[in-house]
């Protein structure tokens, strides 16, 4: 069976009509062209007909096709950021991330579908040339109002839909007018075809403007539609069609539109576009509503008519909506005209910061709350990080410090969870530079220690070492909170790192004494953790042992599950410290479905690379290849090349278990020439003791070369060489050039004795045990409630396991799950 290519495309929300031709052109252009820009004006289709070149050309790309959405994205930062989100790239260090990315992308057959890039084009043109130059397999697809104009771009302008004539008068744009006319609930529209044709001529065949014509068709008539557009458009067409006038005309489509609401839709669909992503009824009544012109009783039923006029669109997911691209731009100009942009945004502001205060408080502060509890309040921060970030850019352009730190200090919450700090040193670097002097100065405190946490992350550390005592200092002349604690933690690692130990102990001190008094069990966890760290580098496993359990005890007595992973993965490290094999295959085992959950994807290849090494000193050598692999491959999933260099020294350990000194020796090699190239120096003491054993066994000479192979081989092939020494399914796994590490490949097609079961690896723990439960032929919510997850979550993982096994049913899965003792009977 041929696996399923990976991809993040959506599926159509509708029929796909016409561009039949143009479809087939540009796969023959993906496939061959580096870079192919769909350029047009706005609204003439170039998203919707990406997305359908990329699903078409899927088979092409064995590694995958991703779309990045772009249209959400103001500073050229985070374009960058954008890109690692969507590949599952995590930062590792400052600068790091676009190192991540050529990691993650080297040597693959790759597609990326780059969407609305006009106001972003030169930071767009310099990462596409880069990383075409650093990645030769790699392949753009991009939609742009203006090109790149970079070498290698081939530039397609996107043409209006076919327009009808007497030869033709079926044309697309007609074909697609009815379409959609019959899906708004039209009735007999093909009775009218000369004013449907009429019609399509006077939009230029744009399929914006026929959607939005179209919405409208159950009410008006397509000859009276016509009669209105031709009208607006006397005034804007007059002359040569030139680009410039294609865009008025798109503008004046939307202006027909807009023009066609009443009173009520049209103040709240201007006010809607104070919202950056997808909102909820909820969010719209506390922001857009007045007492006034709008009251908030009234804004379900005009948003209900916005929805039915296809200005506002309704997703299934909760309630939620959200605006075309084209139609917020509109409404946010229509908003400044009518002198409310200060006053909606800046209460947009409010209420943002109001709505992540609260998913914090309840889901962070807590002190005694259950996961499910609080995993509600996470997943609903989650769904509001782009308001969070047009709330925070408001607060920068507006001045507004307090808000604007408030909000910041809630959202590194949900940010710091999945690893993803990057973004908020950004934040608290502009907050810190506005007018802090109506400011609490408990804020300005906690705000310095919240910039020194993300500096820490991408290695800056003096600089963080300075923020922490002056956040540390300013929070001490204030009652105990939380992120007193938290500020504590961060200085703990930081001045451990830099060496300055004294410092460190007297801030853990400091911690236990306060987290104690307050009964903070979060960060006690904390010290506990740190306890149990410094006990094991001073040889005292005992301590570390009872350090943990404390740890561990207090973590589930606050309910919060990322206490709770980190507390099992130190217990595991003691009791592999202690040579208690099984308890650190348990410990670690237990905290792979929590980090999965959490999608930590940098603790998760962490996580993996323990269990793996735990396995082979367990003599459980298929086990421990299966953990490695998928270590491996998050890894490189999220460009860490840290978690690489885990990898492989856990490799080393699997093959000196099997008695390969040559091996070891190999994986050891590229462990320490990988860590020599990211900064860290300091070589594991078991390496000395495989080299001394290595050369008893071995031979001095024997060990030298094969010391100098390891530094100079790709570590991709020296851990395909350990991963299967026998089955030539090993050559699947590509080595990259930059950074080691292996691709999607590896899971695909692959045969012999040592990675026959990486299919079945590749499942989650949480899918293995979903997979299990379908073969009882339960429901997705029926599932949902013997997890305590959601449904929502329940499809997802259902889908992840579909195309990671190449199934198309859940009888499949039921078969499979069956098959390989997943079933609970």
């Amino acid at each position: 069976m041929t696996a399923q290519v990976q991809h993040n495309l959506p599926a159509e929300p509708n029929r796909f009509v016409g561009r039949a031709r143009d479809v087939a052109e540009l796969c023959a252009l993906v496939r061959g062209e580096r870079v192919v820009t769909l350029s047009g004006v706005g609204g003439i289709g170039k998203t919707r007909l990406s997305l359908r070149v990329a699903a078409t050309a899927l088979p092409g790309f064995t590694d995958g096709v991703w779309l990045v959405q772009l249209a959400r994205v103001s500073d050229p930062e985070l374009i960058v950021k954008e890109m690692a989100d969507v590949l599952g790239v995590r930062e590792e260090g400052s600068e790091r991330l676009l190192d991540g990315l050529r990691v993650r992308l080297r040597g693959t057959r790759t597609l990326l579908l780059l969407d609305n890039c006009e106001h972003l084009v030169e930071p767009c043109a310099e990462l596409v040339a880069g990383l075409i130059a650093d990645c030769p397999e790699l392949r753009f697809l991009l939609t742009s109002r203006e090109p790149l104009r970079i070498p290698g771009e081939l530039i397609w302008r996107v043409p209006p839909l076919d327009l009808p004539d007497e030869c033709h008068p079926d044309a697309e744009s007609v074909l697609f007018f009815v379409e959609r006319a019959a899906a708004a609930g039209a009735r007999a529209v093909t009775d009218s075809m000369p004013d449907v044709i009429r019609l399509c001529r006077a939009l230029d065949g744009l399929p914006l403007a026929l959607e939005l014509a179209a919405a409208r068709s159950s009410l008006l008539s397509p000859g009276r539609i016509a009669d209105r557009i031709g009208d607006r458009f006397r005034l804007l067409t007059t002359g040569d069609r030139t680009a410039h006038a294609r865009q008025r005309t798109l503008l004046a489509t939307v202006e027909w539109s807009h023009d066609l609401l009443d009173h009520k839709e049209r103040v709240l669909l201007r006010r809607l576009s104070v919202f950056a992503g997808r909102f909820d009824l909820d969010l719209a009544e506390q922001v857009c509503a007045d007492g006034g012109l709008l009251r908030g009783s009234e804004v379900l039923d005009v948003l209900s008519g916005l929805v039915d006029k296809s200005l506002v669109l309704h997703h299934g997911d909760g309630g939620r909506y959200h605006l075309l691209d084209t139609i917020r731009h509109y409404a946010a100009e229509r908003l400044r005209e009518a002198g409310e942009e200060a006053r909606l945004r800046g209460g947009h502001l409010q209420v943002i910061c109001a709505e992540m205060e609260r998913c914090y408080e309840a889901g962070s502060l807590g002190r005694r709350l259950s996961w499910p509890a609080r995993a509600v309040h996470f997943a609903r921060g989650r769904t509001l990080l782009d308001d969070c970030r047009a709330a925070i850019d408001w607060a920068v352009e507006s001045g507004s410090a307090e808000l604007g730190l408030r909000l910041a200090r809630a959202a590194l919450a949900i940010l710091a969870v999945r690893g993803d700090l990057r973004e908020s040193v950004g934040w608290y670097e502009r907050l810190l530079d506005l007018d802090l002097s109506d400011v609490p100065a408990d804020l300005i405190g906690v705000a310095k220690g919240g910039l020194a946490f993300g500096l820490e992350t991408r290695d800056e550390l003096d600089r963080a070492a300075g923020l922490l005592e002056e956040s540390i200092e300013e929070q001490q002349r204030h009652p105990y909170t939380h992120w007193l604690g938290v500020t504590y933690g961060v200085a703990l690692t930081v001045f451990f790192r830099t060496g300055q130990s004294d410092t460190a102990l007297r801030y853990l001190r400091e911690l236990e004494a306060a987290a104690a008094g307050h009964d903070d069990l979060f960060n006690l966890t904390t010290a506990r953790i740190a306890r149990l760290n410094l006990a094991l580098f001073q040889g005292q496993p005992r301590q570390a042992q009872r350090f943990g359990e404390e740890a561990l005890a207090l973590a589930m007595e606050s309910g919060h599950h990322w206490t709770l992973a980190r507390a099992l993965t130190h217990l595991g490290a003691v009791a592999e410290a202690r040579g208690d094999l099984e308890a650190a295959m348990r410990h670690h085992a237990a905290a792979l479905p929590i980090l999965e959950e959490l999608d930590n994807r940098v603790e998760l290849a962490r996580c993996q690379a323990k269990v793996g090494r735990v396995a082979a000193r367990l003599h459980d050598f298929p086990a421990a290849r299966r953990s490695l692999a998928a270590s491996l491959v998050l890894s490189r999933q999220t460009g860490r090349r840290s978690g690489v260099v885990r990898a492989l020294v856990a490799l080393s350990v699997l093959a000196q278990a099997e008695g390969d000194l040559d091996g070891a020796v190999l994986a050891a090699a590229a462990a320490s020439a990988l860590r020599e190239s990211i900064g860290q120096h300091d070589a594991p003491a078991r390496t000395q003791e495989l080299l001394s054993l290595a050369r008893d066994k071995l031979g001095e000479g024997r060990v030298a070369l094969l010391w100098a192979s390891g530094t100079e081989q790709e570590p991709g092939a020296v851990a395909r060489r350990i991963l299967d020494r026998t089955s030539d399914a090993a050559d699947l796994l590509e080595p990259a050039v930059l950074t080691p590490s292996l691709p999607a490949s590896l899971f695909v097609s692959l045969s012999g004795p040592a990675v026959r079961e990486l299919r079945n690896a590749t499942l989650t723990v949480r899918e293995r045990e979903i997979a299990g439960l379908l073969t009882e032929g339960l429901s997705n919510r029926a599932v949902a409630a013997q997890l305590v997850i959601s449904p929502a979550t329940v499809a997802r993982h259902v889908a992840n396991i579909m195309e990671k096994l190449g199934f198309s049913s859940r009888a499949q899965i039921a078969v499979w799950a069956a098959e390989h003792g997943l079933d609970n009977r």
